[in-house]
């Protein structure tokens, strides 16, 4: 079990570093399939995965990554609210086949997953993207495997025994520390070739630092779903991993944040 998971852990790895290396439609095509997959995963849950609400909301999170494709943002807004008509308008016509908690669950997965998961195609689309997308995996991998060892080490109080018994509080502040410092690396060397308006030694950890501290929300609020609805993992799409959201659950979460904390300590002007 633990070689598949490694096996397959490192493959992951090497696809979505080349994916976000490259940049430009690459970058947009891998994000809006891990999107479509993430979000066949949240809809599978409520049993509606190959329903008329599963095709409205594929076609919203395709014409949603269209519009930022083509920097069409200002039709971002429209395209949410078209989405929620047709959703309640299938409700309507085809009451009462579907339940109030399937439509809210697919507005809710095009959100969660669809509009979330696109700001790391919007991050690797700035200047720079390519240097600040990898704030991404710092803030949420690097937080999740330094809290896993401070915890190891010294975890004595458990921060959310229902939802995640092998997580403490030591391990909480280890792992935002932790995050932290590998960002004030990470600055320090990028700061050696690239010359940016803001000093990424300073702005880096704390970009991390508060990334790191949301993807823990992002994680114990992934692990809240499955404990609702009863099951282990979102999807089999990874061995030894889950599916997309059992693996990106913090990633989700902190990729928006990420994203405007980079655009504000740079003036907007990156």
């Amino acid at each position: 079990m633990f070689k598949q998971r490694l096996i397959s852990g490192i493959i992951l790895v090497i696809v979505a570093a080349v994916g976000l290396y490259l940049g430009g439609i690459v970058t947009f095509a891998m994000t809006l399939i891990v999107s479509l997959i993430g979000y066949s995963e949240i809809l599978k849950i409520y049993q509606i995965e190959k329903s008329s609400f599963a095709v409205i909301g594929y076609t919203s999170t395709i014409l949603f990554f269209v519009a930022l494709f083509f920097d069409l943002q200002q039709w971002s807004i429209a395209i949410i609210i078209l989405f929620l008509i047709f959703l309640l308008g299938c409700y309507v016509v085809r009451f009462p086949k579907y339940k109030a908690n399937q439509m809210m669950a697919c507005f809710f997965g095009f959100v969660y997953v669809g509009i979330m998961m696109s700001y790391i195609y919007q991050i690797r689309d700035l200047q720079n993207g390519g240097e600040f997308v990898v704030l991404l995996f710092l803030a949420a991998w690097g937080n999740d495997t330094l809290a896993y060892c401070t915890g190891m080490l010294i975890g004595k109080h458990k921060m959310s025994p229902q939802l995640s018994p092998k997580k403490s509080i030591e391990g909480l502040i280890g792992g935002i520390i932790g995050a932290a410092i590998l960002g004030g690396l990470y600055g320090l060397y990028l700061k050696t070739y690239i010359r940016f308006n803001f000093d990424p030694v300073v702005m880096f950890p704390l970009i991390c630092g508060v990334g790191g501290a949301i993807s823990v929300i992002g994680d114990l609020a992934a692990s809240a779903i499955k404990r609702d609805v009863g099951i282990k993992d979102y999807g089999t799409l990874i061995p030894g991993h889950g599916g997309i959201l059992d693996r990106f659950d913090s990633i989700i979460l902190i990729a928006p944040v990420i994203y405007y904390l980079t655009v504000m300590i740079s003036g907007g002007t990156i």
